[in-house]
């Protein structure tokens, strides 16, 4: 009987084991087939994540299977209570392992799948909409309108032509894609406009093929299937073999031909629709991930993918032979060439939808039908030819030859692209090639920046102007002198003194803009629009009129313009400045928006590249844009290079500081802290209450979320991605999918961008999301960029004061706001292969960080940082950049986070958290993750870094909002009672069953 209760407490050990396991399996299933998306990969992941804890179990289980061994040469009573000891300890191994697990490393996953469902309320949800279609509304943008075709009459019949009208694009893809699957079709939303469609028509598409390709990197990172950038398109032969264009003429006599071109995460579009050979002969073999074309007569190595494909234009030149009344409909958010446009006269109209969102079909039903009046104006440049453009030679990517010793690996390859062009990015090449008759306006540009048509007319002037030497304020008034009500948009640019030689000025700059309300016809409204003159200086990185860099406001006319588009002038007023003005310590003092006053920063980026200049009129355009001849790092360059293999904490950590104070009890709670100044005390007094751990959890697990610290009353809090639509990473909670980013750009619109901004505050707070990695604000450098649908424009103003609106709007509603991708990531290919980008300081500070200067001045809580290098040294761990411009410079105090840390060699903790970075987007965290974990160095860091990410939750609503313990979390506690209760009676019970045999032996002895 003895020798069977002896297996009793075994017994019960493997019954909770196996009920562990059940519990496992089911969180498994429901990880699998629930909410998330897990992989293999992120079970491997996890797997890695919680291997101390695994390890401690299975160090725990041979550690009392040893005991029980070496128990057997104890005599009774004392053998069964070493043995007894040996499940208890098992199990209270795998309790707090498990607590350690689901409470800590994996709280996120756990609670994403027990807590309770959160989503966007129906409220909520119908305002995001509304502001969802007055984006779409106000973003598409009217190209072309000859003899009034548009808009068209109520009940037309209309013949849809091209294959993306039965499957068009709502956006793009990776990180910036949202969910479209209740989205408003191309087809529906004409037909909710009145429209009758051709059935037929739509039914040989439907038959030709059903589903898109989409050409993403996401597809080869989850091993699903090849990318593909075909454009699906019948053959003439199979539109004759249906009859189809016999049948569509007799159906009416109008056709809309819709044309679509996507983009996406990870991979630029095609510059060359080539087969694999000669594609792996130009980008290093990517091409057994990729296909151009899947349809043999659209290879061709002299088109790009952002032009008509060989079977498009076939079909566009027969629907041109049958109609007399063609309106074409461009539904790609990357500027495409559309000459042809122009060479039929059959085509009477043309509008751009690039990335409408849910609703924007709706929008553009609207539009056609003469609902809605657009009034949206092109973010970009639209030139004839994109392989005639000053990046085109250098954009995408090339291969350094020497870098295995600063990488670790030759596998770590090392590439480069050089920003040649250096200020003369978009209309402010064009604008000023033209003003040196460098080229041929109107044969080189079709669609200037900033064009956009209406239904109606206006006039507009400079009425007023109230300059007192430091800021200038228009009055613009506008009247709609036609018959249709609409709204104008008044874009103010400048042109500013050039003397030959000296600081490179564009001879087109826009400034500032405005929007009207809904005019009706003979209705009249005055805008103010004001800025600075210091919004007018050019940086002078050359030490021209500064020996460091600074500013500068040159002394000569400033003529600025008011414009209906970049080139296109209405009327001017004329600032006159009498001296030059250098904004530096030496001369006039800093900014009045810099806390310090602006100095060359980044000079080691600039290498060994001839950048182009307006001097002599563009003498060196040929030298300049030519294609780099020289792939070897220099001495410099390679002594520069930051990496995991170069890291040296003693280039960064201060050798007489003194290891900070850590675990103090000082009764501070984070919500003491809001509102309180980033160098207040009190601050120092937070922070020595973490402890080591603390402060390693908060920098270095920062993969969509922010780990809890109870000591400060900091519970867990989440982030989401989605620059076009907020989507939580840990439950099926989603807003409404808005059009793209770029589209919000072409409203020019700075009140419905704040709008925007605080509709996605709202959507945020309602499915617990305090972070919002958004918006993207990199620039369309080039046509070509695979994300350029979630960023703004090729222009850094509007970029800059598009997102200050946005980003102002959610950060006053209490949304951390992490503005991406900080910076130079103005290209997708050989991203994660820390591709150096060279630049001069003067277009980084006058173009690319424009864009995130003005939000974060603005009042930005966060920024995320990019996976590319500025110069030879990752964005995400350069103090010059996150240090020296954005902390001192601009005055940011916020959280800094990485892009997704997905390539380790060079995306350094220990380097990121020294420069001015606070947290990784990483997810397998384990203590080495950082070097010398409890070094002063390293605790040093951690605890500045911990500082920014606290500052930003604190003025956030992590703090102001009420947060419950989740049921989940509550039950986890109530069964940690249970196992304590069950393993003390064990305990007990194996004590006293001791005593009382000892007893008995005891007795029996005497």
């Amino acid at each position: 009987m003895k020798n069977k209760k002896r297996f009793v407490p075994w017994l019960i050990a493997a019954v909770i084991i196996a009920a562990l396991a059940v519990i496992g399996k089911k969180l498994y299933d429901l990880m699998f087939g629930g909410s998330l998306a897990v992989t293999t990969e992120d079970l491997k992941n996890g797997i890695i994540a919680c291997s101390p804890a695994i390890i401690f179990i299975v160090v725990v289980l041979i550690a009392a299977l040893i005991v029980v061994v070496a128990a057997g040469k104890l005599k009774q009573p004392k053998r069964a209570l070493v043995r007894a000891q040996a499940p208890i300890a098992i199990l209270l191994a795998i309790a707090l392992s498990l607590n350690w697990v689901i409470l800590g490393v994996e709280y996120s996953v756990v609670n994403s799948v027990f807590a309770e469902d959160v989503k966007v309320s129906d409220e909520t949800m119908a305002s995001g909409r509304a502001i969802a279609d007055q984006i779409a509304s106000e973003g598409i943008v009217l190209l072309k309108n000859d003899d009034k075709a548009l808009p068209l009459s109520a009940g037309t019949k209309l013949n849809l032509f091209g294959w993306s009208s039965v499957r068009p694009l709502y956006g793009g893809t990776g990180s910036g894609d949202s969910d479209t699957s209740n989205a408003v079709s191309l087809i529906d939303g004409l037909k909710h406009a009145g429209f009758e469609v051709n059935e037929e028509l739509v039914k040989f598409y439907e038959n030709f093929r059903t589903e898109r390709p989409v050409g993403t990197i996401r597809l080869r990172e989850i091993g699903s299937k090849r990318g593909d950038f075909t454009v699906p398109e019948p053959t003439i032969a199979e539109y004759e073999n249906a009859n189809i264009f016999e049948d569509a003429v007799a159906y009416s006599d109008t056709a809309v031909v819709v044309v679509s071109r996507t983009g996406g995460e990870g991979f630029d579009v095609p510059q060359s629709i080539t087969g694999p050979d000669e594609y792996n002969a130009q980008y290093g073999g990517l091409a057994q991930f990729y296909d151009f074309t899947t349809q043999a007569e659209d290879l061709d190595a002299g088109k790009s993918y952002l032009e008509l494909s060989n079977r498009e234009i076939a079909m566009v030149d027969r629907v041109c032979k049958e109609f007399k009344n063609v309106i074409v409909v461009v539904n790609s958010s990357n500027a495409m060439e559309l000459g042809w446009l122009d060479q039929y006269d059959s085509i009477k109209a043309a509008v751009l939808c690039g990335a409408p969102g849910e609703l924007g079909f709706d929008s553009l039903g609207k539009i056609l039908s003469g609902e809605v009046n657009p009034s949206g104006h092109l973010a970009d440049t639209y030139v004839y030819d994109l392989l005639a453009t000053p990046t085109v030679n250098n954009f995408g990517g090339f291969a350094y030859d020497n870098y295995a010793e600063v990488t670790g690996s030759q596998d770590n390859r090392a590439m480069f692209v050089n920003y040649c062009e250096g200020i003369y990015v978009g209309y402010k090449f064009y604008e000023t090639a033209a003003a040196e008759g460098l080229i041929d306006y109107d044969k080189v540009v079709q669609y200037p920046f900033g064009y956009g048509l209406s239904y109606t007319t206006f006039d507009s002037s400079i009425a007023a102007v109230e300059d007192d030497g430091e800021k200038i304020t228009l009055d613009v008034a506008v009247k709609n002198t036609g018959d249709t009500a609409g709204k104008y948009v008044a874009e103010i640019f400048y042109e500013p003194p050039y003397y030959n030689g000296g600081i490179e000025k564009a001879a087109a700059n826009l400034v500032q803009y405005a929007k009207t309300e809904i005019l009706q016809p003979g209705e009249a409204q005055t805008l103010k629009i004001t800025f600075r003159y210091e919004d007018m200086a050019s940086y002078d990185s050359n030490g021209i009129k500064s020996a460091n860099g600074a500013y500068v406001l040159e002394a000569g006319d400033y003529k600025i313009n008011l414009c209906s588009d970049s080139h296109t002038i209405l009327d001017t007023y004329v600032a006159k400045v009498d001296k030059d003005i250098i904004y530096d310590d030496a001369h006039d003092g800093a900014r009045s928006t810099d806390q310090v006053a602006a100095t060359n920063q980044l000079t080691f980026a600039q290498g060994d590249v001839t950048y182009l200049s307006r001097a002599d009129g563009f003498a060196n355009y040929a030298e300049a844009t030519a294609a780099p001849a020289n792939h070897s790092l220099s001495a410099q360059a390679l002594a520069d290079y930051a990496s995991a293999a170069t890291f040296d904490a003693a280039k960064y950590d201060d050798p007489n500081a003194v290891m900070p104070t850590t675990g103090a009890n000082n009764g501070l709670k984070l919500a003491d802290l809001t509102g309180v100044a980033y160098d207040d005390p009190k601050w120092e007094q937070l922070l020595d209450e973490l402890t080591v751990n603390d402060l390693f959890s908060l920098t270095a697990d920062g993969g969509y979320h922010t780990v809890g610290v109870e000591s400060i009353g900091l519970s867990a809090t989440e982030d989401c991605d989605g620059p076009t639509g907020v989507h939580s990473n840990y439950n099926p909670a989603a807003g409404p999918s808005y059009p793209g980013t770029v589209m919000l750009a072409c409203t020019w619109n700075q009140p419905l961008a704040k709008a925007r901004g605080e509709q996605i505050a709202k959507e945020c707070a309602e499915i617990n999301c305090t972070g919002w990695y958004a918006p993207a604000m990199n620039i369309h450098r080039s046509a070509f960029g695979g994300r350029n649908f979630e960023y703004y424009s090729e222009c850094g103003v509007l970029s800059g004061l598009t997102a200050a609106a946005e980003v102002s709007g959610a950060t006053e509603n209490g949304l951390i706001c992490y503005v991406k991708h900080f910076a130079f990531n103005d290209q997708d290919n050989y991203r994660q292969n820390n591709i150096c980008t060279w630049l001069n300081e003067q277009s980084a500070r006058e173009i690319y960080l424009k864009a995130f200067e003005q939000p974060i001045k603005a009042g930005g809580m966060g920024v995320m940082t990019s996976m590319n290098a500025v110069g030879p040294v990752w964005a995400g761990g350069c103090k010059a950049l996150l240090t020296n411009i954005l902390r001192d410079e601009w005055g940011f105090h916020g959280a800094v986070i990485t892009d997704a840390v997905v390539s380790a060699w060079y995306m350094d903790g220990n380097l990121a958290i020294r420069t001015g970075g606070t947290k990784m987007l990483a997810f397998n965290i384990t203590n080495e993750f950082y070097r010398d974990l409890n070094s002063v160095g390293t605790v040093t860091a951690m605890r500045n870094a911990a500082h920014g990410t606290l500052y930003a939750l604190a003025n956030s609503f992590a703090v102001t909002r009420a947060v419950s313990v989740p049921k989940w979390v509550k039950t986890t506690y109530a069964v940690d009672a249970v196992v304590a209760i069950i393993l003390v009676a064990w305990e007990i019970c194996a004590i006293r069953k001791y005593r009382k045999a000892k007893k008995e032996d005891e007795d029996t002895e005497q």
